[in-house]
């Protein structure tokens, strides 16, 4: 098995919580921990660009934990610049920030901008080390907001993201026993009860978070940035996705697996562009997956079927939340990656029932 694969998509190591004591660095850790009190101030872009952060120099040293916590607590202030709430649109990032933030996401090979491996993926910590990473045991490291809903918001999908590491593994071992269909059919079993646990901790997201409050309050900051201008690095204007949990490699993890046919249309041209904002060592496992030959032809009717419906349940939970937290709000909704993304999932859904063996 992959190891840095080991925790599905999470990293294979917990995430750096602050720099070291006395490093140049600590000036991120501080500006962080402020940054929700700083983004409730009208003077906060002026205070915001008084720092000088101090770049990255990786070295040899390729997605380190602290090379993470550098990118998380960069993206989070670049973010909360321009979509500070309450404020007039901004479209210039300034030098000080934009600089460092572009050079550390050139060093990981992704966009100048804060996704979700920046909001989830390397965002939390263990209160309890012999613990697992699950639900009452992690919090997060950054945020936008004073609101312990934001922390539920991204915790969740830290927790979904643990619970998919059966899935992850499944799906390498059957990439290496390819030809075996007893294995694929055991690893389809795996995935199916896998799949279960995630769709339950998705269903959990009203528990600890508003739909009001994510609204107004939150989901403003993870936004795309459009025609904004990085100070110092480019002078011509450019869009980028914003953060969203289509960033995830679960879902296009199993719809390359399983091989199911989605019609094409702007949402699926925007799940394609989402690879771009994944790290490239899930980039990479999802074009080896797409590589592999169809395994509906070997695999156990119920088994493929469970899948399939398990993913259905997923996404129309996912709907479901849509409804609730953001078309509830608004009139055209817009995902936080830019797209009119509703007249478009019951599509997923449908189609992915419609790949089951009858």
């Amino acid at each position: 098995m992959n190891e840095k694969l080991s925790r599905g998509f999470l990293p294979p190591q917990d995430p750096a919580t602050a720099f070291p004591p006395g490093s140049p660095f600590e000036l991120l850790d501080q500006v962080g921990r402020d940054l929700p009190s700083l983004l409730l101030e009208d003077d906060a872009r002026q205070y915001l660009q008084s720092f000088v952060f101090p770049d990255w120099d990786c070295g040899d040293q390729l997605s380190t934990p602290l090379q993470h916590l550098y990118y998380v607590r960069l993206g989070f202030i670049a973010s909360g610049y321009i979509n500070q709430i309450g404020t007039s649109p901004c479209h210039q990032l300034p030098k000080n920030l934009a600089q460092p933030l572009c050079s550390i996401c050139h060093q990981l090979q992704r966009p100048p901008i804060l996704s979700y491996d920046g909001y989830a993926l390397y965002n939390w910590k263990r209160f309890d080390k012999k613990k697992p990473v699950q639900l009452g045991n992690i919090d997060t490291l950054q945020n936008f907001v004073h609101l312990y809903d934001e922390h539920w918001f991204i915790l969740v999908h830290v927790d979904i993201e643990m619970k998919a590491a059966e899935t992850v593994s499944a799906i390498q071992r059957i990439i290496d026993t390819i030809e075996d269909t007893d294995a694929i059919n055991k690893n389809l079993k795996i995935i199916a009860g896998s799949l279960a646990q995630q769709v339950s901790v998705l269903k959990r997201i009203p528990e600890r978070m508003s739909p009001d409050l994510y609204f107004k309050a939150f989901r403003p900051y993870i936004r795309f940035f459009e025609q904004v201008t990085y100070e110092g690095v480019q002078h011509q204007a450019t869009n980028f996705r914003g953060e969203t949990g289509a960033q995830s490699s679960i879902m296009p993890s199993l719809v390359a697996l399983l091989k199911i046919p989605h019609q094409a249309s702007e949402l699926t041209n925007h799940l394609r562009d989402m690879r771009n904002y994944m790290p490239v060592e899930h980039q990479q496992l999802l074009t080896r997956i797409e590589k592999l030959p169809p395994i509906k032809p070997l695999s156990e009717v119920t088994l493929f079927n469970e899948v399939l419906e398990q993913i259905a349940q997923f996404r129309e939970i996912h709907f479901n939340w849509a409804q609730q937290y953001i078309n509830a709000h608004v009139q055209d909704p817009r995902g936080t990656g830019g797209t009119p993304y509703m007249r478009w999932l019951k599509q997923l859904i449908d189609e992915t029932r419609g790949f089951m063996i009858h």
